[in-house]
């Protein structure tokens, strides 16, 4: 009533977010499905697995290049590095500046998210539907809670009880 032209605008982050968590998730159970255990440091996926989050457009040559032999080693089902590409169109649709470029890469994410065939993606791609309208008004706006957050963040911080210290006389015994 008192703000008619106010609308929700989702923030990037959290979706971003959403889509490294479809890359870990999958990077996961891929582990499990093909070797049957969790993921150890002599696995290329594992040992890199920050790399994986990473933004692709800003890797150096030597991280893509790291990144490349990471698929090319340890992504013997070529799922892992179909989800990354869903994460990475899901950022190129997030910097989209007019509707109709957001339109247009909502369907090449929905191309690459039938092609990875996989339930972490699924799972992405119906919250970017639900959440469409408020995406439309970030890309719209441009408007982001980052700046809020932050400060939410530092507040947070200043009211933050003292860290717990140990009370004189008190010591810390080992049996003997």
């Amino acid at each position: 009533m008192w703000l008619p032209r106010t609308a929700v605008a989702v923030d990037h982050f959290h979706l971003v977010s959403l889509a490294n968590q479809a890359v870990t998730e999958t990077r996961q159970n891929l582990s499990q499905q093909v070797k049957g255990r969790r993921g150890r440091g002599i696995d290329k996926a594992w040992a890199h697995r920050m790399l994986l989050l990473r933004a692709g457009d800003t890797l150096s040559d030597t991280a893509a290049h790291r990144l490349a032999e990471v698929f090319a080693a340890d992504d013997a089902t070529g799922k892992l590095q179909a989800v990354w590409k869903v994460k990475e169109q899901l950022r190129a649709l997030l910097r989209t500046n007019s509707l109709a470029d957001a339109a247009s890469a909502k369907e090449e994410l929905k191309t690459l998210v039938e092609a990875a065939g996989r339930p972490e993606t699924n799972k992405l791609y119906r919250t970017v539907c639900r959440w469409w309208n408020e995406i439309e008004v970030l890309i719209v706006t441009g408007a982001t809670t980052g700046k809020v957050e932050a400060n939410n963040t530092g507040i947070k911080h200043i009211n933050a009880p003292p860290a717990a210290t140990a009370t004189q006389g008190t010591t810390n015994r080992l049996s003997s």
